[in-house]
């Protein structure tokens, strides 16, 4: 019988050993109260090239996440759909643009500077933001430091974090280290998570499930957010 809590993507790559290092971690996992729905770099520069291996889009498209990305479209559009029609808050976050605003010195990882452009940083139409939905521009990783999110979501109320987007092992988890540390309950939508590197996403999906977040299946979100709608319309 599979354990529900060992239940996800990291099965084919994390040895039975390595989980029983971490048996301690095992947990009821489940979507937090008050949730937000945050959505992490969803812009055009990930999915550049179209739905390509990505050692073949990066070879002209360096921020791309190929077929990865594109993978996590469906599932994340479901995602948007039920938050949508639960009523919960939606916050995006994307890179700064603005010349003005980011100095020369400043980027959000060490890795070789890429042009970063509005355009390459507009969300995709597929999550186009709606009026009531709040994007955050950032500078660096986390969708946190030097922000004012945290400050948006104490103004509504939120007491937990439904997390999508990219990259795994990047963005995404320095968001949901930093989400968990100002004391929020962070879910993880494994589908609707991507990175460049399929090793990178599972073991840092493996990681933040066993220390910082509730990782849960699309369809499980998906249920839960229904029950949000059925609940405030009763």
């Amino acid at each position: 019988m599979t354990d529900h809590f060992e239940d996800h993507c990291w099965r084919d790559l994390i040895p039975p050993d390595i989980i029983e290092l971490y048996a301690h971690y095992k947990r009821d996992i489940f979507v937090g109260p008050k949730p937000a729905l945050l959505a992490i770099d969803l812009y055009e520069m990930a999915y550049q090239g179209g739905p390509k291996p990505v050692a073949e889009v990066t070879k002209e498209f360096p921020s791309s996440c190929g077929i990865n990305a594109w993978r996590a479209i469906e599932p994340t559009q479901r995602i948007f759909a039920a938050a949508r029609a639960a009523g919960i808050p939606i916050f995006y976050t994307t890179g700064e643009s603005r010349p003005e605003s980011k100095p020369a010195a400043i980027k959000s990882t060490n890795r070789k500077r890429t042009a970063w452009n509005a355009e390459g940083l507009s969300i995709r139409p597929e999550f186009a933001p709606q009026p009531g939905d709040v994007v955050i521009t950032k500078q660096r990783a986390s969708g946190f430091y030097g922000t004012p999110l945290a400050a948006h979501l104490t103004q509504l109320g939120i007491q937990s974090l439904i997390v999508v987007g990219e990259s795994t092992s990047g963005c995404v988890r320095a968001s949901t280290v930093d989400g968990y540390s100002y004391g929020y309950h962070v879910t993880l939508v494994e589908e609707c998570c991507f990175d460049r590197s399929d090793i990178s996403h599972k073991v840092n999906l493996f990681d933040l499930h066993h220390k910082y977040a509730d990782v849960m299946h699309a369809d499980e979100v998906v249920k839960h957010l229904a029950g949000m709608k059925k609940d405030a319309a009763s």
